[in-house]
């Protein structure tokens, strides 16, 4: 059993910035990588970016390549997602995820475990 929560999420301008956090625990050990996903009402869940547990791989979603980036601080059990340049196609609730399994790529949700709760990211003026 993991545990995972978010943070970080808000109202924030076009072109601005947001910093979201997801602290683990519980069984962590068996993590593999770790993922960030978002769904807007009435669309599918779309994949955002995912790391290695290790951090020597990242994939990102054509939609946010070149705006986001993802990591992990290896003194705590938390990996952030920062999100810069921000536009309004960004809202959404974003979700961390992690995944036990060993895969080639992080793109499907299919291939991750436990789900956090989500956290808003609304980008208006």
């Amino acid at each position: 059993q993991v545990q995972l929560v978010e943070s970080g999420g808000g109202l924030v301008q076009p072109g601005g910035s947001l910093r979201l956090s997801c602290a683990a625990s519980g069984v962590i050990f068996s993590i593999v990588a770790m993922g960030w996903f978002r769904q807007a009402p009435g669309k599918e869940r779309e994949f955002v970016a995912a790391i290695t547990w290790g951090g020597d791989r990242t994939y990102f979603g054509d939609s946010v390549k070149g705006r986001f980036t993802i990591s992990r601080d290896n003194t705590k059990d938390t990996w952030y997602l920062q999100m810069n340049s921000l536009k309004p196609d960004d809202t959404a609730v974003y979700y961390c995820a992690s995944s036990s399994r060993h895969s080639g790529s992080y793109y499907s949700d299919r291939l991750y475990d436990y789900w956090g709760l989500g956290t808003q990211v609304t980008v208006s003026s």
